[in-house]
């Protein structure tokens, strides 16, 4: 028996308990857990999830569980407060994948996750027919246009927005403002700590509404304020772009935007370690 296969399922199970569904939706996470206990290889498999728009959000979170359950030590005491934490942040990502997708349109997400979809172009490159320098450039342009597509002011009807995300994106805006600063060394600590204070509580409320990952950058991001603020962090480039990570992770989970943002989860990850070492 796969115990961590068997926990990531009954956690599914019991976020769809909290969850009024009907026939569609009860075949949907029948078909989630089956996808679940018949994985070769479940680690690759949520990895591949998180790349695939229908699944994205909820891939996200499934993956935060397999990383908890086999990397570092599991405390078996506190497994089941664990297991009702996991629960009940599966189940906003669970609804909107239920609300999106019927039984059909799940198959097919999972055959475009598996590559099995004749209807995806596949593009072959011939690197070697490219110089180093064209690489780089195209590079750069593509991970610029991500940026661009993120984290761009969006004409949305104002009611439409929960208060949550609106205290979310107010604060994240005036510090995208001062990113440019930070990085010419121009650091206004009065703004800094101000945001700061802002970023530690939407930390705070983000964990309470057990939205894990947004929390999880506020946490990167206040860390990084507090170091750059007591002069023990200075604002280098790789500081800034760490910085914009975070907030291009927060933007893009918050608002629900189809782009892969897995370099920037990755390099956003990477920087909060090196700041707790």
């Amino acid at each position: 028996m796969d115990l961590v296969k068997v926990y990531i399922v009954q956690s599914i199970s019991a976020a769809s308990n909290n969850l009024r569904l009907n026939s569609q939706q009860v075949e949907v996470v029948a078909l989630l857990r089956q996808m679940i206990l018949k994985s070769e290889d479940l680690g690759d498999d949520l990895y591949k999830m998180k790349r695939v728009t229908e699944f994205s959000k909820i891939g996200i979170r499934l993956n935060e569980i397999y990383a908890f359950l086999t990397t570092g030590k599991v405390d078996f005491f506190k497994i089941s407060e664990k297991f009702k934490e996991h629960s009940q942040y599966l189940i906003r990502e669970l609804n909107q994948l239920l609300e999106s997708l019927s039984p059909e349109e799940f198959k097919t997400a999972l055959r475009k996750m598996n590559g099995e979809d004749e209807n995806i172009p596949v593009v072959n490159i011939d690197l070697s027919k490219h110089n180093k320098n064209i690489m780089n450039q195209v590079f750069e342009e593509s991970k610029m246009l991500k940026e661009n597509i993120i984290m761009e002011e969006e004409e949305s009807d104002s009611e439409s927005f929960h208060s949550y995300e609106q205290k979310i994106i107010s604060t994240i805006k005036p510090l995208e403002s001062l990113l440019s600063d930070l990085q010419k060394n121009d650091v206004d600590y009065d703004k800094l700590g101000k945001i700061n204070i802002l970023l530690k509580q939407n930390a705070e409320l983000s964990f309470n509404k057990s939205f894990e990952v947004i929390g999880s950058m506020h946490k990167i991001l206040s860390r990084a304020m507090d170091n750059i603020i007591s002069q023990k962090l200075p604002p280098e480039k790789n500081v800034v772009e760490s910085i914009r990570a975070c907030m291009i992770v927060i933007v893009a989970v918050l608002k629900g935007k189809e782009v892969d943002i897995t370099s920037y989860l990755n390099k956003a990850e990477e920087f909060g370690r090196k700041l707790i070492n």
